[in-house]
């Protein structure tokens, strides 16, 4: 199960900090671990590069 303090990430439509909704391990084209969600305020996808 994911924390709380990894669900969040920068969204550059809002230009803000927010939760990351349907937060859900990633892997990148490099091979990276990502999460990859969308944000709840304007539906834009919203990527947290690291370990999820």
């Amino acid at each position: 199960m994911l924390s709380k303090l990894m669900t969040i990430g920068y969204c550059v439509k809002c230009r803000d900090k927010r939760d990351i909704e349907g937060a859900k391990p990633y892997t990148m084209k490099n091979g990276k671990p990502a999460l990859k969600g969308t944000c709840p305020k304007c539906s834009t996808a919203i990527f947290r590069i690291g370990r999820g």
